[in-house]
C-alpha cells in the first residue's frame, strides 16, 4: 500500500496561501453584504424574541380540541401587535394632532422667546430668523439632493421593516427545522444541552423586549403626569417623544427632553429649570432603579454587563448596535454559561 508523501515546505506554504486568500474573500464578502446580514440579524433576534409566545399559542387547545397551526399562530401575534398600535394610534392621536397643531402655531413665538433668553443670557448676539436660516441653508442641487436623500432613506426604512417583518415571519415558521438542523451540528450525548440553551436564550431575548416595552410604558406615563403638574403644554407630545426616546439606549433619553425644556421655556425660565430638574430626576431613577430591576428580573443580566454592552454596541454599529447590544449580551450569555458549565464537568 502507497504511504503519504511527507508534506514539504513548498506545500505547506501553498496551503497557508490558499486558506489566507479563501478567508480574506470570506472576510470581504461578509463586509460587502453586511448591511444584509445586519437586517437578517434583526429579524433573527426578533424570531428569537417572539418564539415563545408563538409556541405558547401554538400549544393553546382551543373548542373541539383544535390546535393552530404554527403560520396561524404568528399571524396571530402579528394581528394582535399591530391592532395595539392601531388602539394606541387611536387613543392617542386625537390629543396629539390638537397639541401638535397647537405647537406648531406657536412655535414661531416660542422660539423667539427662547432666543430673546439666550441673548439675555450672553450665549446669542442677535435672533436668528427663518429666512437667515433659509439663506444658510444648503441651496441648489445640494438642497435638492439632501431632500431627495431623506425621501429615499425613507422608502428603504419602510422597505427594510417589511422586509424584517417578512423574514421573522419565515423564521418563525420554521424555526423547528432551523434549530433541528443546528443541534444536530454537535455531538448526540450534547444536543439535550443546545437544545435547552436555544429554549433559554429566546426566553432572555423575549424577556428583553418585554422590559423594554415597559420602560417605555413608565418613561412616558411619568413623563405626562410630571409635565402636567408643572403646567407644561402640549405635554402628550413630550411624553410620547419621551417614551420613544427611552427605547433608544444612551442619547435617546437627553434628546426626548431637549424639546420639553425649548417648550417649558415659552412658560418661564423657572418652569423651564424645574422640567429640566423633572428629566434628570427621573433618568437617575431610570438607570439606578428601572433598568437594573427591569434587566436583572426580566433578562438576567447585571448593569455593569448592560452598559459595557452598550458601549460596545455603540462603538461597532453606532446606535444600532446600542439597541442590539442588550440582546445580544443575553445570547453570549447563555453560551458563556454553558461553555463554562462544560469546562466544570471536564
Amino acid at each position: 500500500m502507497a504511504t503519504r508523501p511527507p508534506d514539504t515546505p513548498r506545500a505547506l506554504i501553498r496551503y497557508a496561501l490558499a486558506s489566507a486568500t479563501l478567508t480574506v474573500a470570506l472576510v470581504w464578502t461578509l463586509y460587502l453584504v453586511r448591511d444584509t446580514l445586519l437586517l437578517i440579524y434583526v429579524a433573527g433576534l426578533i424570531a428569537v424574541g417572539l418564539s415563545p409566545l408563538v409556541d405558547r399559542i401554538e400549544q393553546q387547545r382551543f373548542p373541539r380540541r383544535i390546535r393552530l397551526p404554527r403560520w396561524a399562530a404568528i399571524l396571530s401575534v402579528y394581528i394582535a401587535l399591530f391592532t395595539v398600535i392601531i388602539l394606541f394610534v387611536m387613543l392617542m392621536v386625537p390629543p396629539l394632532a390638537s397639541q401638535a397643531r397647537d405647537f406648531l402655531a406657536v412655535a414661531p413665538d416660542l422660539l423667539s422667546r427662547a432666543q430673546q433668553w439666550l441673548i439675555d443670557q450672553g450665549i446669542l448676539t442677535r435672533e436668528i430668523t427663518i429666512s437667515d436660516a433659509v439663506r444658510q441653508a444648503p441651496s441648489g442641487t445640494d438642497a435638492v439632493t439632501t431632500v431627495v436623500g431623506a425621501i429615499w432613506g425613507f422608502i428603504g426604512g419602510i422597505f427594510g421593516l417589511l422586509t424584517i417583518l417578512i423574514v421573522t415571519f419565515y423564521l418563525l415558521v420554521d424555526s423547528d427545522n432551523i434549530v433541528r438542523a443546528l443541534v444536530r451540528l454537535f455531538p448526540r450525548q450534547e444536543r439535550a444541552r443546545v437544545r435547552d440553551a436555544f429554549r433559554r436564550a429566546g426566553e432572555k431575548v423575549s424577556a428583553w423586549m418585554a422590559g423594554q416595552l415597559l420602560l417605555g410604558a413608565i418613561i412616558g406615563t411619568t413623563a405626562a403626569i410630571g409635565l402636567w403638574m408643572l403646567g407644561v403644554p402640549y405635554f402628550y407630545v413630550l411624553a410620547l417623544i419621551a417614551g420613544i426616546g427611552e427605547l433608544i439606549p444612551v442619547v435617546g433619553p437627553l434628546l426626548a427632553a431637549i424639546p420639553a425644556v425649548l417648550v417649558a421655556l415659552s412658560v418661564g425660565p423657572g418652569t423651564s429649570i424645574g422640567v429640566a430638574i423633572f428629566y434628570v430626576i427621573q433618568q437617575q431613577v431610570e438607570n439606578h432603579v428601572l433598568v437594573p430591576k427591569v434587566m436583572s428580573r426580566q433578562v438576567g443580566i447585571s448593569p455593569v454587563v448592560v452598559i459595557m454592552a452598550l458601549l460596545f454596541g455603540g462603538s461597532l454599529l453606532g446606535l444600532v448596535g446600542a439597541i442590539l447590544a442588550v440582546p445580544t449580551a443575553a445570547i453570549l450569555q447563555v453560551l458563556l454559561q454553558e461553555l463554562l458549565a462544560e469546562t466544570t464537568a471536564d
